[in-house]
């Protein structure tokens, strides 16, 4: 791909083609056994140590529907704002893998157990609403592993028959940032109501990305390519701008796009063509003949709703109310539960403002340096509370805090403690104040005198000389004060 085609799409603000995305999100349901046996879902155990006789598909095994997942998938479809379907039906999809022992996949096609529902993203230049089509149940494959012995692929079938929710949005993503926003949008719902426990790094989560291209102000959509199995955000962002400029180029060179399946080789930072994309009557779907259509009433569905916890958009609306908060900063700190209740848990106690000053700053930066998730911070909820409260009670100034603060992330310790032992202590006794500012200004008497001439942007200078003696443990506004009647 030339360098200069390939800004026609992403870094060109005069080009005229925009990029349509649609994904399908795989998010396998948390639960302790699988879909249809009872088989552990454990990650990490040893290959093929987690596989009934019906997931190895042996002869005359029938599978049993797992009734937690179903009420997972339901539970997911009501935070989606999604319509429930009483009855669906599960399918046979027929294809061939090594990994895949029945020799075809128990899903759903025409009757899935979610319909059309909807998320929210918060874009920088407003909220932007994206349909979902739907949301169905379907068992995982195992996996191929190619890598140990340069002549043999082995097979683990423990992921084999493993619950997964396929969810399929409408074609409304424009861009790489609006994926991000989308994918962290649904796996933050779905983490709020223990559906998905969103772990990329384990398969939890991942994605087939339909990506074309097509004339802005077109109605018409071009034609499709799908990248499958991408597992990581930072890969889908960097398979569409690949993919969508390649379709790209190939337009303005006067070719056509083939509808295919496609895989991002992460190496190379580009994708390569798998094969021809299928369409449904290629994998010759039918009713499972084993297991009867899934009906739910409606007493099942509003009993589940009764158990659905603050969602994100609600609580950021409660933060926004409440507490005052920008949408900004609300949104940021409802973006996952363990955010969120970290925040609360913090401001029973202490000042909601300096509160999430120091959340969104000091606190998100360290675990980021040490990435650390929040639930692994070494500052309890208690002890940044109390934190704050010596700020807030003039004990240490803001500027002590952050040398407290980097002790306490050492093991969370009591700043208090912290304070006493170092000696930190804040100076605001005004006599002990005025004697180090006669000191300085004594020091500095031609200063002063250039200040009390009119040049006011020394006093900048008599503060920062007065911290200085003072070793940082002055209190900044009683030495403002003082500063200003001697001066």
């Amino acid at each position: 791909m030339s360098k200069d085609k390939s800004e026609y799409l992403i870094n060109r603000k005069d080009n005229q083609y925009e990029v349509v995305i649609g994904l399908e999100v795989h998010a396998q349901v948390t639960s302790e056994s699988k879909l249809f046996s009872t088989s552990s879902t454990k990650f990490g155990a040893e290959p093929n140590t987690q596989v009934s006789l019906v997931d190895a598909a042996l002869p005359g095994m029938l599978p049993v529907i797992n009734e937690y997942c179903v009420k997972q998938a339901i539970k997911t479809g009501i935070g989606l704002k999604a319509k429930i379907n009483k009855r669906s039906v599960f399918d046979r999809k027929n294809y061939f893998y090594a990994d895949l022992p029945q020799g075809y996949q128990i899903s759903q096609f025409k009757d899935p157990i979610v319909g059309e529902g909807k998320v929210i993203l918060d874009m920088p230049d407003g909220q932007k609403e994206v349909g979902i089509e739907r949301l169905h149940l379907e068992q995982d494959a195992g996996k191929s592993i190619h890598d140990l012995d340069p002549k043999y692929t082995f097979v683990d079938l423990n992921r084999s028959g493993v619950a997964l929710m396929e969810i399929v949005s409408k074609p409304d993503l424009r861009s790489p940032d609006e994926v991000n926003a989308y994918v962290k949008k649904l796996r933050s719902i779905m983490r709020y109501l223990g559906t998905c426990d969103g772990n990329m790094q384990e398969g939890s989560l991942r994605a087939d990305v339909n990506v074309s291209v097509r004339k802005k102000g077109s109605k018409e959509f071009g034609t499709r390519c799908e990248i499958k199995n991408v597992n990581s955000i930072k890969f889908m962002q960097m398979a569409i701008e690949y993919e969508a400029n390649r379709q790209v180029d190939l337009i303005e060179d006067g070719q056509s796009i083939d509808q295919e399946t496609r895989l991002f080789d992460t190496k190379k930072n580009e994708t390569r063509s798998m094969r021809s994309k299928e369409d449904a009557h290629d994998y010759r779907y039918f009713p499972d003949p084993d297991l009867l259509p899934l009906e739910v009433s409606e007493d099942f569905i509003e009993k589940l709703k009764l158990e659905i916890p603050e969602l994100p958009d609600e609580k950021k609306k409660r933060f926004i109310e409440k507490f005052k908060l920008s949408p900004y900063e609300a949104t940021i700190l409802v973006s996952d539960n363990e955010t969120s209740n970290y925040f609360e848990n913090v401001i029973k106690k202490s000042d909601v403002k300096l509160a999430t000053n120091w959340i969104i700053g000091e606190l998100f930066a360290a675990l980021n340096e040490k990435n650390l998730e929040i639930t692994e911070s070494p500052i309890s909820a208690g002890n940044l509370s109390k934190l704050i409260n010596l700020i807030k009670d003039g004990t240490i100034s803001g500027k002590i805090a952050k040398t407290v603060f980097e002790h306490m992330m050492e093991g969370d310790k009591d700043p208090k403690k912290i304070v006493e032992e170092k000696g930190l202590k804040q100076e605001s006794d005004p006599k002990a104040l005025e004697a180090l500012i006669d000191k300085v200004i004594d020091d500095n008497r031609e200063k002063a005198t250039e200040y009390k001439s009119g040049k006011v942007k020394l006093f900048g200078f008599f503060v920062g000389q007065v911290m200085k003696v003072s070793a940082g443990k002055a209190n900044p506004q009683l030495v403002n004060e003082i500063l200003k009647k001697k001066l």
